[in-house]
Order: C-alpha cells, then sequence, then structure tokens
C-alpha cells in the first residue's frame, strides 16, 4: 500500500514545495509600508552607489550586453579584492611622485559598489535616460558664455592662491552632486542616505559632509526669488504613491557638472519605493536658460542595512591649512631664485 501510492504522494509534496518556493509573489504580494498619514514609508538608510556611468558611451544602446554587465561588475570586485591584501611592510619607499593617489587602499574606499542599475530587470547603460542618447544635451550660447567668463576670472589664480579657490567638499561646505538636487553618485565613498517622515517634512541626510535637505511637503510657499539657498527651496508632494519634490532658488555656487543653476533652473524628483529594498528615484532638470531641453534620468537607492557614522570632514584635519601654507611656501622659494 505505501509503496504503490508514496511515489505520486511525494511528487505532489514536492510540487506544491516548490511552487510556493519558486513564486513567493503568488503566496503572499508585497504591501507597501505606510506611515501613520497614510503615505508610502521611505524612511531608513539607502545608497545609490552604482558602477553605471552617468552618461552613456557615444553610440552604445541603453541597455547593456550580458558581457558587458559581467565584465564591469568582475572587475570592480577583483580590483577591491586585490587592493585590499595586505601591504608588504618591505616594500621600498615611494617617491614623492609616486605618493599620489595612495593615500587609502582598498578596505577603505567603497568605490561605486559592485553592481550596476538595473530598472525594471534591465541593466543601464547610463543614470540618464532623457534625451534617448543617454548624454546631456547641447547648452545654450548664453550657459557657453557663463561658462567661458567664469573661466577667465578663475585663470587669474593659482589654484592654492586663497581657500575660495579649493572646492567646496575640500572645505566642509557641501559636496552637491550627493545631496543634490538631484542627488547623484560619485568619488571614491559614502554614497549613503538617511530618510526621515513626518507628516509635514522629509529630510534627507547625506553621509559625505553630513548634508541635510529638508523637503517641506505640502502647498508651496515659495522664498523670494533673491534667496538661493544650499540645496535650493524644495517643496514635496504626493502623486498616488510617488514622493514629487521640486526645487527653486538653488544656489548659483552649488555646479552640478560644470553648470552653475539660474534662477529659472528647477529639479524635479521622484522617489517610488517600488520594493522592499529599493526606492525608484528619478530626476528632471529644466533650465531654458543653460540647456536646449529638459534632460534627465532614473537609478534604484537599494536599502543600506548598515550604520551611518558621522563626517566630521575638517574636525581636527589640517589638510586646507597645510595645503595653502604649502603653497605659500613654494612662492618664497621661487622668489629667491
Amino acid at each position: 500500500m505505501i509503496g504503490r501510492h508514496a511515489t505520486p504522494l511525494l511528487g505532489l509534496c514536492l510540487a506544491i514545495a516548490a511552487a510556493s518556493l519558486l513564486s513567493p509573489a503568488a503566496a503572499q504580494q508585497w504591501v507597501v509600508p505606510r506611515t501613520p498619514e497614510g503615505h508610502p514609508d521611505l524612511q531608513g538608510n539607502w545608497t545609490n552607489a552604482t558602477l553605471t556611468p552617468f552618461e552613456r558611451r557615444e553610440g552604445q544602446g541603453p541597455v547593456m550586453t550580458p558581457d558587458e554587465v559581467d565584465r564591469l561588475e568582475g572587475r570592480a570586485v577583483a580590483q577591491a579584492r586585490a587592493g585590499s591584501e595586505p601591504s608588504d611592510p618591505d616594500r621600498a619607499r615611494l617617491e614623492p611622485e609616486e605618493r599620489f593617489g595612495r593615500s587609502y587602499n582598498e578596505i577603505y574606499y567603497e568605490r561605486n559598489g559592485y553592481r550596476v542599475v538595473r530598472v525594471n530587470g534591465e541593466p543601464r547603460s547610463s543614470m540618464l535616460t532623457r534625451p534617448a542618447n543617454g548624454r546631456r544635451p547641447a547648452l545654450t550660447p548664453g550657459a557657453q558664455r557663463r561658462q567661458r567668463e567664469a573661466r577667465e576670472f578663475r585663470s587669474q589664480f593659482g589654484e592654492a592662491d586663497n581657500p575660495e579657490n579649493r572646492g567646496w567638499n575640500e572645505r566642509c561646505i557641501m559636496f552637491s552632486s550627493r545631496a543634490g538636487p538631484p542627488m547623484i553618485p560619485n568619488g571614491a565613498y559614502n554614497k549613503n542616505y538617511t530618510i526621515v517622515q513626518t507628516a509635514d517634512y522629509v529630510m534627507i541626510h547625506a553621509e559625505m559632509v553630513h548634508d541635510t535637505r529638508i523637503i517641506r511637503l505640502g502647498e508651496p510657499d515659495r522664498l523670494p526669488a533673491y534667496v538661493r539657498p544650499w540645496m535650493g527651496d524644495s517643496w514635496g508632494r504626493w502623486e498616488g504613491d510617488a514622493l514629487v519634490v521640486e526645487t527653486r532658488n538653488i544656489n548659483p555656487s552649488q555646479l552640478f557638472r560644470g553648470i552653475a543653476p539660474t534662477a529659472e533652473m528647477k529639479v524635479i524628483e521622484r522617489f517610488t519605493r517600488v520594493d522592499e529594498e529599493t526606492i525608484l528615484y528619478e530626476f528632471t532638470i529644466d533650465d531654458p536658460t543653460s540647456y536646449t531641453q529638459p534632460w534627465g534620468g532614473e537609478l534604484p537607492y537599494k536599502r543600506f542595512d548598515k550604520q551611518l557614522y558621522e563626517y566630521a570632514c575638517h574636525e581636527g584635519n589640517y589638510s586646507l591649512a597645510n595645503v595653502l601654507s604649502g603653497a605659500r611656501y613654494q612662492e618664497r622659494q621661487a622668489r629667491r631664485k
């Protein structure tokens, strides 16, 4: 009796078990977590680290081939593994000209993660998706003129003539591309964020240089046009399950991809919780005085289940003062010749 019926029964049990393992969505569909106000809960720690470049190579399609993905992701893993090997204590001392870029080994870097951007299962070849070629549109004649004038103004100074010639992040003012808008990953590390929501505000805290955006919710009560703070004047609203944020009045010194925001510029961002581990981030830059058309893109923010520590920047760090004093020493030496 057992021998005659055990095989079909066992097969049925295995089929049911396999179906539940292979199709968990069929057993229980994911439900968007919500705040007490009924809006999607975006809170927690997130990261947008990715190997995908900001702009697409000319002539490349919008989706990477499997070989391109394997090559890019495999190279990142191999680089991290090789760079994390213990240093040889008997290695020869580096000459001064060899020391540039040798400040950290891979243990201290986060680089760009180990994955390319995937949206709807597609491995994207660029964060930019609009225009269709994945590249920024042309600058207007006015923007080209402003760029030229800015270069001519900077050319009268040396790179270490004064603190104002050093970068914003080096001076601990802000790291504009991380905090945004838009919020784009670049640099060697700290592509992480903490999001906190209330009924009236959404706070986005960027790990890099501890920049913090405060997004007010509701009917916008805009700042006067002449008030242009760092990260701009951001107002958010809910469109269904998407948080839509429109930012204006961005500080003119907050360059993005080398272009200064104008008074007409606005950035529109969308934050959509698509699953337990992912927020889809979309952005559009609309600045008719700088670009010949609006442009933008999208990338996922993945859950970051690790603690974020304070980025203390130059607290107890004498690098900036040393850069300037070193330049003054070089100038004194040159005058003695």
